[in-house]
């Protein structure tokens, strides 16, 4: 009796925490946006630690500067969807890693772009606003607290912790459990919402559409 009495708490707090994407799905928030941005902080200086003690991040001037100014149209039309965004510390760091074709983004707008994604992929201007988009759309969506809040329903935060490096170990709890969101993959439903979003975006920003699809 007991049990089901547990259970049936669990099911309701699971049904009360979930909310509403901007294209309208159905997502699982047990933490919040804030509580999110707030560990994403934290855990984007922690990440970005070991690669500016190598001097790997930003060495790439040219690079930052095409970057920077994608980043700034397409985030110009972020807070224009969602203008409480302009208050977030938008951030963008390039990490000169050849090896890694990746670029990722945490709850609040801190992204993090990697060399070997340029390198390999050599994207024209409106590819690259595309790529970026797409990240930028994931901290829109909320798909960092997203998915910290389905580790938290099903444990797998617990059982991905073991990735993570040693300076990460570091972390306060919070910002560990950010930093395993960001090594968890997002579902297929959260990708195709990036995918959509972010094309918006970069046409808003006067971005080729048709590039998404070259890229």
């Amino acid at each position: 009796m007991r049990k089901h009495v547990v259970l049936s708490v669990v099911i309701a707090l699971l049904i009360g925490a979930c909310a509403t994407s901007p294209t309208g799905r159905r997502q699982l928030m047990i933490v919040s946006e804030e509580s999110a941005i707030a560990a994403s902080k934290e855990a984007y200086v922690e990440m970005l630690r070991p690669f500016e003690q190598k001097g790997q991040v930003d060495t790439d001037r040219a690079l930052k500067k095409r970057v920077n100014h994608i980043a700034g149209r397409l985030i110009a039309q972020a807070i224009k969807m969602r203008p409480e965004t302009r208050r977030w510390e938008w951030s963008i760091k390039i990490i000169d890693d050849p090896k890694v074709v990746n670029a990722w983004a945490m709850a609040g707008g801190k992204m993090a772009l990697y060399t070997g994604l340029v390198r390999k992929i050599q994207p024209t201007v409106d590819e690259l606003a595309h790529v970026l988009g797409h990240e930028i759309s994931h901290a829109l969506a909320k798909h960092t607290a997203e998915k910290m809040s389905v580790a938290l329903a099903t444990n797998l935060g617990i059982a991905t912790v073991g990735v993570l490096s040693d300076s990460q170990s570091t972390m306060s709890t919070a910002a560990l459990a950010a930093a395993v969101a960001i090594q968890m993959p997002n579902s297929r439903s959260a990708e195709s919402e990036a995918d959509h979003i972010g094309m918006e975006l970069a046409a808003k920003a006067g971005y080729d559409p048709r590039a998404a699809i070259s890229l």
